[in-house]
């Protein structure tokens, strides 16, 4: 599932624009999870974070910061717990910084359209 859920995020960097909700994400990677069930969204709040984790020590960008929570302007909670936990700066500070987000995702796109990121790391 992972590795389903990795894929689809880099091809949506490569060829979309904007964000992708949970739902479009659950449907499009075919995950088969019911986001009305709180543990199986909970399974894809862990699924992004341990993506996130292994992006980030990797040295490439968090790909979850193409995912948006549905009802809000950006990231929930758990995305800027995520990376306060990453060394990226204290949470609520980071939530605060309309620039934060809009750099995560500007660095996201620009590494993965490039051919040698895509053809090396993909």
């Amino acid at each position: 599932m992972n590795g389903r859920v990795r894929n689809h995020l880099i091809r949506f960097a490569r060829h979309q624009v904007g964000t992708t909700s949970y739902l479009n994400l659950v449907q499009e990677a075919e995950l088969g999870l019911n986001l009305e069930i709180s543990h199986e969204k909970s399974r894809l709040n862990e699924l992004l974070a341990e993506l996130s984790e292994t992006e980030f020590r990797a040295n490439r960008p968090i790909l979850s910061c193409l995912v948006k929570v549905e009802g809000s302007k950006g990231q929930g909670d758990n995305f800027y717990k995520l990376c306060e936990r990453l060394g990226l700066g204290e949470w609520r500070t980071l939530k605060q910084d309309p620039e934060f987000l809009k750099n995560l995702r500007r660095e996201c796109r620009a590494f993965w359209q490039d051919e040698q990121n895509y053809e090396k790391f993909a």
